[in-house]
């Protein structure tokens, strides 16, 4: 039979707790038949199931000080892939808060939900967060397991005692974050250069026409990738922060959409002059998507300070590297006669690459272009390298033609 699950989340002051229980052994130690009408359970029972856990999950310290327990959330879900069958289990969201000056780190756990009632049902007991030790993904490691001791037919309250972390490992943790983020996320970096693409041009007819100088240039391009950071921290800071919840698959789908209007740019002047302003209004929407990676981290305000400020800062770190490696080459190719066929081509690919992610998160379903695509990120290094010989040969050809000229 399936067992139960505890998932811990650990910050500074209190512990956050994901209790799953299956509902066919809750109705055996429950009843009210819980597992015949899952789907209505938590608003047809919630005030009792609420009564129920409170009266059988006492954490306490070490010295006995009673532990507050809340129920912050509960609700049923299915469980598909489990070696006893599909079965549906009761989630149920809790914070545990121990007495003023005690640690989260180290209690004792008086727990007998299902098993007061069922003596072969055992409950799994993991760590799923510690921010301060630098395990921020879901990753659990098992800390204890609770079950009745059959040799003594008792069951006794286990011991809790994770490893004390420091703020600094979670803050450099956060920063690798930030960056892999950025690393990983190939829709955010193919905005960011497409946008890029033609910053070192200046516009005549309503066209891409020469290179504007590298002051110019130069000047061009810290205009816009600081407008798209003050973008992104707004909403970053807005959405970690749980103010406001933004749709998951409406911003991938905008953030397709911004790399194809920036692609449609590249081709031909859109918006010329007024690139930050875009840059920030599409920094927006980007941030809200990272919001999404520290939303769930379940911390306190503290942490949660130091985990938006070092995340940020990673995601700037590892714009900055791209930039440096890509756009000297990008500035040496505007000097010369291929650029237009060279920007051309990127803002094609880049206009492809969205219509292939609108259509995928529109659809939930993966296409032949965004498979390649990913395959491509596996070569990133590789592609820059081309590039960057590509510049430096159409460049030196371009002066060797103009100095035979002469």
């Amino acid at each position: 039979m399936p067992n139960s699950w505890l998932l811990l989340d650990i910050n500074g002051s209190e512990v956050k707790a994901e209790l799953q229980l299956p509902l066919s052994e809750l109705e055996t130690a429950f009843g009210n038949a819980v597992n015949q009408h899952p789907d209505d359970l938590v608003s047809r029972l919630g005030p009792q199931l609420n009564a129920y856990l409170l009266q059988h999950i006492h954490p306490v310290s070490m010295d006995g000080k009673k532990w507050t327990v809340r129920i912050d959330k509960m609700l049923v879900q299915p469980v598909q892939q489990s070696l006893s069958g599909p079965y549906n289990e009761l989630r149920v969201l809790l914070t545990w808060t121990p007495p003023a000056n005690e640690t989260p780190r180290h209690f004792m756990l008086n727990y007998d939900v299902i098993i007061h009632q069922v003596v072969t049902h055992f409950a799994l007991v993991s760590v799923r967060r510690d921010w301060d030790n630098a395990q921020t993904a879901d990753h659990p490691y098992q800390v204890a397991v609770i079950r009745v001791n059959t040799v003594e037919n008792k069951l006794y309250p286990v011991e809790i005692n994770v490893q004390a972390g420091t703020l600094w490992v979670g803050f450099t943790n956060m920063v690798s974050l930030g960056m892999n983020h950025i690393k990983e996320g190939t829709d955010h970096l193919l905005f960011l250069l497409t946008l890029l693409l033609p910053a070192t041009l200046m516009v005549r007819n309503k066209k891409w026409n020469g290179f504007v100088g590298t002051k110019a240039s130069l000047v061009n391009i810290l205009k816009i990738v600081t407008a798209f950071t003050i973008g992104h921290s707004i909403t970053l800071i807005i959405g970690a922060l749980g103010i406001f919840h933004f749709p998951g698959r409406v911003i991938e789908v905008l953030i397709a959409l911004s790399i194809l209007i920036s692609a449609i740019h590249a081709y031909r002047p859109l918006f010329a002059g007024k690139e930050m302003y875009i840059a920030a209004g599409f920094g927006l929407i980007h941030g809200m998507a990272f919001a999404e990676t520290l939303l769930n981290l379940n911390l306190d305000g503290l942490r949660m300070t130091l985990s938006i400020l070092g995340f940020n800062i990673g995601i700037e770190l590892m714009q900055l590297f791209v930039i440096a490696i890509v756009i000297p080459w990008l500035m040496l190719m505007s000097r010369t006669t291929v650029y237009p066929v060279f920007r051309t081509a990127g803002a094609i690919f880049a206009g492809i690459a969205a219509l292939a992610w609108i259509t995928e998160r529109i659809s939930s379903q993966s296409n032949l272009v965004t498979k390649v695509i990913l395959r491509l990120t596996d070569y990133e290094l590789w592609l820059v390298l081309a590039i960057a010989i590509f510049a430096v040969v159409a460049f030196a050809t371009s002066r060797l033609k103009k100095a035979l000229l002469i």
